[in-house]
């Protein structure tokens, strides 16, 4: 079924394209389950999938972006379309330029957000929801999130400009603070009813950011208004402030090294949660196990190792498993900038610290102006790291962000990857290079990977 709109957008109202079964939820993870259970069988779609998909943003079945507040409200207006749908927030018009030559011999412009949605259309016949917002810039928040946390899953993708320098977004319709803003939005969307985050390269450099950020926001709030909730005399108020001293503490003086030398000293640097890269990775690279001898220069910073080696082991899970059985895992990187180590060992320090005594008043907090803090991540795990020629390249290839429910205890997950998992080893969009079949889809290690972290979030 189609729907005119007075601006000449025809948009679908269902959200399937292959699959008859448009509204199941059941179908969507169980061809996500058959892409993942071997390397060799075809689509359950059949031939459906034979007919080519050479569109691009803006032509069906990808027709659907958010350019302005009118579009969403058709959204609002037509629910079920957001039926297994993935919204796709892309934070700069490209991602970075390949090696290959256009007809004015520049590398080409890659938008990789085209490439993700023909991966979840041809993988699972998802529907994928495009969020411009360097063109649209900032939109209503409160139908944005709306919107956002009906999907099935948010990507958020990467960009050439870097989280470093706030003058390489200056021409975007959208700034880097504002950027950094939807980011902790995100991070604090995640409960039981709402859509998982997967932050893709400079979406995981943003997420990084917003994780130093919410820390110091949290610290500060509590320590200016628990006193209004909870009695000062209290043995949970008085255990709340000292670990938020000692965050502060902590946060104030750690550094981040690199070859040896400081490049930043202490949670207000610009540097603190991400810095330039020792080395450009272009290409392909190995993913390995996260490890680290505990040498640094800190002295608080083989605490924070010990709690993240804990977490660790508490959740032992996907991106992990995968590391450790698929023999020779590659992936494809394509950036300059890295998150730091350091900032995601203290970020998990810090979340898992807060976690343990928020959860013993969380009732008191539940229904006071610090309700917000409740809504953190539990604890970050660094999933990977890659390497090659035997060097290692970028620690933090990959995060989990655990949420663990205050009066359940499940816990639920978000993701962050430096690598493009929707990228193939020609680091080209496929409306360019040409769509991949099936097959070539099925035995790709970062696709595959993808996949499997979309799976697994379904379950949460």
């Amino acid at each position: 079924m189609l729907t005119n709109m007075k601006d000449d957008k025809v948009w679908r109202k269902n959200s399937s394209w292959f699959n008859e079964n448009e509204l199941s939820t059941q179908s969507v993870q169980t061809l996500i389950g058959h892409f993942l259970h071997d390397r060799n069988s075809e689509s359950l779609l059949g031939n459906k999938i034979i007919q080519s998909l050479e569109g691009t943003w803006g032509q069906k079945p990808f027709e659907k972006i958010i350019e302005s507040d009118k579009d969403m409200m058709w959204f609002m207006k037509n629910p079920q379309s957001l039926n297994n749908t993935i919204s796709i927030i892309e934070p700069a018009d490209h991602v970075g330029h390949n090696l290959y030559k256009d007809e004015n011999g520049l590398g080409e412009e890659v938008r990789a957000s085209s490439n993700m949605a023909y991966i979840s259309r041809i993988i699972s016949d998802c529907d994928s929801l495009l969020f411009p917002i360097w063109k649209s810039g900032v939109l209503d928040n409160d139908l944005m999130m709306n919107i956002l946390r009906s999907s099935m899953a948010i990507v958020v993708e990467g960009g050439h400009p870097s989280v470093r320098d706030a003058k390489s977004f200056e021409n975007s319709n959208i700034s880097l603070v504002q950027l950094i803003e939807l980011t902790e939005q995100l991070l604090l969307s995640r409960n039981h009813k709402s859509a998982p985050v997967i932050f893709i390269c400079m979406g995981h450099q943003l997420v990084a950011q917003a994780h130093v950020n919410l820390i110091k926001k949290a610290v500060q709030n509590i320590k200016e208004n628990l006193s209004s909730i909870i009695n000062p005399e209290d043995y949970k108020y008085q255990a709340l402030i000292s670990v938020c001293n000692e965050i502060q503490s902590v946060g104030k003086k750690l550094k981040i090294i690199k070859e040896n030398k400081e490049v930043a000293n202490g949670w207000d640097d610009p540097n603190f949660a991400v810095a330039a890269n020792e080395t450009v990775e272009l290409g392909e690279c190995e993913l390995s196990h996260y490890n680290h001898d505990g040498k640094h220069p800190s002295d608080d910073f083989q605490k924070l190792l010990i709690k993240h080696n804990q977490i660790a082991n508490e959740y032992d899970g996907i991106v992990e498993h995968s590391v450790s059985y698929e023999k020779n895992l590659n992936i494809l990187m394509f950036h300059s900038d890295e998150v730091n180590e350091e900032a995601v060992l203290f970020a998990n320090w810090a979340y898992a610290s807060l976690y343990e005594i928020l959860a013993s008043c969380n009732t008191e907090l539940s229904v006071s102006p610090l309700a917000w803090v409740l809504q953190m991540p539990s604890s970050i795990e660094i999933l990977c790291s890659t390497s090659a020629n035997g060097k290692k390249l970028t620690e933090v290839a990959g995060t989990c962000i655990n949420y663990k429910d205050y009066e359940t205890q499940k816990i639920r997950r978000s993701f962050s990857f430096q690598f493009h998992p929707e990228l193939l080893s020609d680091l080209r969009e496929f409306r360019v290079a040409g769509t991949p079949d099936f097959n070539t889809l099925k035995n790709d290690d970062g696709i595959r990977m993808l996949m499997r972290v979309l799976y697994e979030c379904m379950l949460d």
